[in-house]
């Protein structure tokens, strides 16, 4: 594997380097994008609970905002609950924009990766054909296992950016769908909430 690195030519190098990017981000983004850390069960019914016995005042709000992503998006819609649904609603939304922005730290960069890596492989591949054709040019066909092998070693960077872009393309998905499925769980806890606050209507805040 060594060798046929170091014969890959220059290219090769950086096609490392996004390897070792999304390796990096992977392991990065898997530990952050916990749906227990982001979104705690129970947090609803912990906030209801200091809301009905008249708990809930700056030190709790502080607590709350400085707990969880969820935590700081309840903690926007509870500072404006005063001023009606609708202010409430906008402070939640763009509480939540700020944390979504957060959540998809880094996963863009996965994409970006998996589109540039084949590129790379690519580039490196016709450099590599150009100096076979060059050294037929002025050699003339001659041996062609010879040639054969030149142009094998010129399809290693090929083979190398999409051994990159594929986990790459594999993780930016798996993150984005997990992103999404935290987005809508924590639009489900806010909705509750404002419902609760602004509404006779019976809503389920218990423990689950």
């Amino acid at each position: 594997m060594k060798e046929i690195f170091f014969a890959g030519g220059i290219l090769m190098w950086p096609i490392l380097l996004c390897s070792l990017i999304v390796l990096a981000v992977t392991c990065e983004r898997y530990w952050t994008l916990n749906l227990s850390k982001i979104a705690p069960k129970g947090l609803l019914a912990q906030v209801w609970a200091w809301i009905k016995s008249n708990q809930m005042d700056a030190a709790k709000l502080r607590e709350l905002k400085q707990s969880s992503s969820l935590g700081y998006i309840l903690a926007a819609g509870l500072s404006n609950s005063k001023h009606g649904r609708d202010v409430m609603k906008d402070s939640i939304e763009e509480a939540a924009n700020q944390v979504v922005h957060e959540l998809e730290r880094f996963v863009g960069l996965l994409s970006m990766i998996a589109n540039i890596a084949p590129l790379l492989g690519l580039l490196g591949t016709v450099f590599g054909m150009i100096e076979v054709f060059m050294a037929i040019e002025m050699q003339g066909n001659g041996n062609t296992m010879v040639l054969a092998g030149g142009i094998k070693v010129a399809l290693y960077t090929t083979a190398f950016g999409l051994m990159v872009a594929i986990p790459a393309t594999i993780s930016h998905r798996f993150f984005q769908r997990r992103i999404d499925s935290i987005v809508v769980t924590m639009e489900e806890e806010a909705i509750k909430l404002v419902d609760a606050l602004h509404t006779e209507r019976q809503v389920d805040v218990k423990l689950v």
